[in-house]
């Protein structure tokens, strides 16, 4: 990419920015859009505007994100958002440092000196040597009756208010709604939907009854959720060997309610290991031939290859204009985009290990998306453009990858440096504006929603999403370290990626995202490992590249390798039990608020066994009076 091109890219996105954050701060005060724009608080029963359009000035909401306190974000969205928060202030605070320490001594000594030039010259092909290069050192699922019950329901109310609209003074009686019986409402026999649907809850809800009382007496699993009146006696027996062979009786705390997965709560231990290896075998595959396509994608979005494949764009591609800015973005966005596809798969994935609980299922999927895309982005686009090319390569001679990134990094700074500044402009201008929801919302409401229920359902706005959201932070975090050298001008990049991410996930959380479960920052510890995973990629590319340069301090680095492990070991025996289990002086000093065991009892029945005659079924009778009773198991 030669320099207009960079400086096209960033200018470009700067601009993209800035419109799209004076679209979010006028659309945010339209009426109608507090529902895309302040769901959260809505939510929460708060004012979601409290005078905010009467204030012009297009940056309150930074002010407001900004002087919000730790418990006013727990409060919005959780201890896990606050962690998060957490993660993004830390690598911003590690940047900015690196910058003050690194940005004076290596500008000026990448800057002054020609052997990047040299190098060119003295090529056999000619180089794409660039003012940029100069800069561089390179020189759980519900029983199905009930969802078809809830599936009529919603059918009912749509029908019933299609019929009151239909009302006018000139026809009084109004029409009733109809549809077919058969395939997606297309054929089949004609019927009255009003009548059909009530006819169809009442048959259904006759089955789901006996369904649930054959569930809860015949159908009972080899799991089971049990309550103590002791917070004490909850621990302990959480975190105590129950029997003497491993896979009798796993004892784990069990998880709020809302993160329940109750499909994989009985899958014993030996289903969940093997179902473990087998999914990261397919995790293996996932990730190794998924740079089949990356490497194909990466070969078509060259211009050159463009003009190949399809020789009619010559006339378009060749534009000055349209040329540079294709070579800014092209590559970069058709990554970007392809990677979006992945993270349902891993989901499944990770659902599919048994996993008991949604968070456990969430951090799962964060890890697999990571070391993906550090394998297939950071490695395939570092080394050689693809690391599918180099496969051979690097297994007969396992030790020369060190060599082959050492080599690589040097050629994609720049490809990185726009990566960097794309994600951060155009993707957090996106995340702000809410364009995306607002359209759909907007086109959802005036074509497809007829009750206030399905209107709700069209603006929730779900949760920060850490499956993805972690991950790709943490492939900012690795390109960002491995590139502070090599190339420092990275580093402002990462620190305004981290800066604005806080800012924008502060304004978000308190605003817009309702988090659908707690974890009690049980991402922290994943987040750590990765952030070491990163030091240590970081570490080791920088021995390789300074080995090459054939500096005879390079030895050096290797007891900060060793070191770096050593930390991480330490941490990982220190602190992590701390996360995985609830220790007894936490819950001897923390809230003395008693709870009805009643109330955290019936919080757990899932939502397809919860019946309106709860008096009818002796199991709930008998399950009830157990937990009304103050017995410490």
């Amino acid at each position: 990419m030669d320099f207009s091109s960079f400086v096209t890219s960033l200018a470009t996105s700067f601009v993209i920015f800035i419109v799209l954050m004076l679209v979010f701060t006028w659309l945010s005060r339209k009426p109608g859009n507090e529902v895309i724009y302040y769901p959260n608080r809505i939510v929460r029963g708060l004012d979601p505007v409290e005078g905010r359009r009467k204030t012009r000035n297009p940056f309150t909401w930074i002010k407001e994100a900004a002087g919000a306190s730790e418990a006013d974000v727990v409060a919005a969205a959780g201890v896990d958002t606050a962690v998060y928060l957490l993660f993004l202030s830390s690598v911003l605070a590690i940047l900015v440092l690196s910058g003050l320490i690194l940005l004076p001594v290596l500008l000026p000594l990448a800057g002054t000196d020609h052997g990047l030039l040299q190098a060119v010259k003295n090529a056999d092909t000619s180089g794409n040597f660039t003012r940029i290069d100069k800069l561089a050192m390179g020189n759980i699922q519900a029983d199905k009756i009930w969802e078809e019950v809830e599936g009529y329901k919603k059918k009912l109310a749509r029908a019933e208010v299609v019929f009151a609209e239909s009302k006018t003074a000139s026809k009084p009686e109004g029409t009733r709604p109809t549809n077919r019986t058969g395939f997606l409402g297309l054929i089949g026999e004609k019927v009255d939907t009003i009548n059909y649907c009530n006819e169809k809850i009442d048959e259904l809800i006759l089955k789901l009854e006996t369904e649930q009382k054959k569930t809860l007496r015949e159908k009972q699993q080899n799991a089971a959720l049990i309550f103590f009146s002791k917070r004490e006696a909850a621990v302990s027996a959480a975190q105590t060997l129950h029997s003497q062979l491993v896979d009798t009786w796993v004892v784990t705390e069990a998880p709020e309610p809302r993160q329940v997965l109750w499909a994989n709560l009985s899958k014993k231990f030996y289903e969940r290991q093997i179902r473990q290896f087998l999914v990261y075998g397919i995790v293996f595959l996932t990730v190794v031939f998924y740079m089949i396509p990356i490497a194909f994608i990466s070969a078509i979005t060259t211009l050159d290859n463009l003009r190949k494949a399809a020789p009619f764009l010559k006339v378009i591609v060749d534009r000055p204009a349209i040329k540079a800015i294709l070579q800014a973005y092209l590559p970069q966005l058709a990554l970007i985009l392809f990677l979006a596809l992945l993270p349902k798969f891993l989901m499944m994935l990770s659902k599919a290990e048994g996993l008991p609980s949604e968070s456990q299922v969430q951090r799962a999927a964060s890890g697999k998306y990571f070391y993906f895309i550090i394998f297939n982005v950071f490695l395939g686009v570092t080394i050689t453009g693809t690391l599918f090319t180099s496969l051979k390569s690097i297994i007969k001679h396992p030790k020369g990858i060190v060599d082959m990134l050492a080599k690589g990094l040097p050629i994609n700074a720049t490809f990185f440096l726009t990566y960097v500044a794309l994600k951060f402009f155009v993707g957090y201008g996106l995340e702000l504006s809410r364009l995306v929801p607002l359209i759909i919302f907007h086109i959802k409401k005036k074509y497809l929603c007829k009750t206030e229920a399905e209107v709700k359902e069209a603006w929730a706005p779900g949760d920060l999403g850490f499956a993805t959201r972690v991950p790709n932070d943490m492939l900012i975090v690795t390109i960002v370290l491995c590139y502070s050298v090599i190339a420092p001008l990275i580093i402002p990049f990462g620190a305004i990626y981290f800066g604005l991410g806080w800012l924008i996930a502060r304004n978000q959380a308190l605003k817009v995202y309702v988090p659908s479960y707690e974890s009690y920052g049980r991402m922290w510890p994943h987040m750590h490992a990765r952030i070491m995973v990163a030091l240590i990629i970081y570490q080791i590319t920088m021995f390789g590249y300074i080995g090459l340069k054939e500096f005879y301090y390079a030895s050096l680095i290797l007891p900060l390798i060793a070191m770096s492990f050593v930390f991480a070991y330490i941490c990982k025996k220190r602190f992590y039990r701390a996360f995985a289990y609830t220790s007894l002086e936490v819950v001897s000093r923390g809230n003395k608020e008693v709870h009805s065991l009643e109330s955290v009892y019936t919080s757990y029945i899932p939502d397809s066994l919860r019946t309106q005659k709860p008096e009818d079924l002796e199991s709930f009778e008998d399950a009830q009076s157990q937990a009304s009773k103050s017995t410490t198991f």
